[in-house]
């Protein structure tokens, strides 16, 4: 029926092509034709231009090298943590609110982002030895249990589930703003190295631990939103450059399940 509308009538992108057309005939016609037509490779996402997983995934490990390289460098200089964090935070907050994806710009987060993991990374082993690798094996068990269970179809994004998980952030950034605020204006003992994370529940169970379960659990949820992000967008067949949200989503949930399982590992070391 939208052929008969003349916008599209008089477009030639929607006029049927006759000698395209009398040459698939012709292909189809003849057995050799369909053999061709079978053995033929698929399209990829660079030939439809829509987003695919495959794509996704290839973007994911784009960034994550990136991030990776210049998390060698924060390693080495580990003063550079504070550069990556504002330069971190300021794209962080830039691409989050683009209506469009910008590749660079995610690029150059993973970069900053990088330097953020390495120099903070650097800085928890030398205070508290063998913390880094157990929060990397921690992350990539969360991760991979995540996507294997979220690939099983156990566990999926649900309205309430994602309302209670929004509350639940809420509540959790307030929490980090009101323990920067007294870590900075003198609020807590100075011996406490996390301010409110390192106090004690009834005086035994850090608090610490309890907040990064809470945390961890909240990450590994918002692990599902990405997965869930990224199958509806293939399934809606978007554009091949929303792959970069995905992308992107991901690696910001990664890099913040990581640092929790730092902070909680080095807590438990207390």
């Amino acid at each position: 029926m939208a052929l008969k509308n003349p916008a599209f009538s008089r477009n030639p992108a929607f006029q049927p092509n006759k000698s395209v057309a009398t040459t698939e005939a012709t292909a189809l016609s003849t057995a050799d034709g369909l053999q061709q037509l079978y053995e033929a490779p698929a399209a990829t996402a660079a030939d439809t231009d829509r987003m695919s997983v495959e794509d996704t995934i290839g973007k994911s490990v784009l960034l994550f090298i990136v991030l990776l390289l210049t998390a060698g460098v924060g390693w080495f200089v580990p003063g550079l943590l504070w550069v990556g964090a504002i330069v971190g935070l300021a794209l962080g907050l830039i691409n989050s609110f683009k209506r469009s994806p910008s590749a660079p710009l995610i690029i150059l987060y993973a970069a900053a982002q990088g330097l953020f993991v390495g120099g903070i990374s650097a800085l928890f082993e030398q205070l508290w030895g063998g913390v880094v690798m157990q929060a990397v094996l921690a992350t990539l068990v969360v991760f991979g249990v995540t996507r294997a269970l979220f690939a099983s179809g156990k566990v999926r994004a649900s309205k309430k589930a994602t309302k209670v998980w929004l509350i639940a952030m809420v509540g959790y950034l307030v929490f980090g703003l009101i323990n920067v605020a007294l870590m900075i204006f003198g609020g807590v003992n100075s011996g406490m190295a996390f301010g409110l994370y390192s106090a004690k529940l009834f005086g035994v169970i850090p608090l610490g631990i309890v907040i990064g379960i809470l945390a961890v659990l909240m990450a590994a949820y918002s692990l599902v939103l990405d997965f869930d992000f990224i199958k509806q967008g293939v399934a809606n067949r978007a554009p091949r450059k929303m792959g970069w949200y995905g992308a992107f989503a991901l690696m910001v949930t990664i890099i913040w399940l990581y640092v929790e399982f730092l902070r909680m590992f080095a807590i438990s070391r207390n």
